[in-house]
């Protein structure tokens, strides 16, 4: 089985960035973004999705972090639709529920090929440290949009916005581990995105 890699780069008036994954990988992560809590985040979508990832930005973060954020989502988006091909043999959907003390987080992701999103997250405060928490819509939305995935997000309990954000990147990194996991039952066929499967 060769593994599911893939590079892109995105240049624009406010953003460079270069993002590259292996969807095979064992969760090694390598960020410079500029963005501090964003990379803790993304470190935990790599460790518990055992996803490489490798990503460097340079953004106008003089101005604010939303270029940024949301490019990076985009372009991770993008590396993620070219790593993972014409999905053959994968699980498809994945899932996952990941607490952290006083809140809870439900992830549920289908590699349907439209994108589709609902983001059911409400944080107590605008900001955690200097991250403004209306940023995390914006990555996850450029994800979606341009790797083609239906992406649910529902924050179930939590009053803590460092512990809801936790958990949220968590269960997005564990539903994508079981949906682009190769089941062997499935080898060399295409999920349909009308038909039964």
């Amino acid at each position: 089985m060769t593994q599911r890699q893939a590079s892109v780069e995105r240049n624009t008036l406010e953003t460079q960035i270069q993002v590259a994954v292996n969807l095979d990988g064992s969760g090694e992560c390598k960020l410079d973004t500029g963005v501090p809590f964003l990379e803790h985040m993304l470190d935990q979508v790599a460790r518990h999705g055992l996803i490489d990832l490798n990503i460097m930005a340079k953004g106008d973060l003089h101005i604010d972090a939303h270029h940024t954020v949301e490019d990076i989502g985009i372009t991770l988006g993008q590396a993620f639709s070219k790593a993972i091909g014409d999905k053959k043999g994968i699980v498809r959907y994945g899932h996952a529920y990941v607490p952290l003390d006083e809140a809870l987080s439900r992830v549920v992701i289908d590699f349907s090929g439209r994108p589709g999103f609902e983001y059911n997250v409400k944080f107590e405060r605008a900001s955690i440290g200097n991250f403004d928490v209306d940023l995390f819509h914006e990555f996850f939305q450029g994800f979606i949009n341009h790797a083609n995935v239906t992406l649910h997000i529902d924050n179930l309990a939590g009053n803590n916005a460092h512990h809801i954000a936790e958990t949220m990147f968590k269960a997005f990194g564990r539903a994508l581990r079981m949906a682009i996991a190769h089941d062997p039952r499935m080898q060399g066929v295409m999920p349909s995105t009308k038909g039964s499967l």
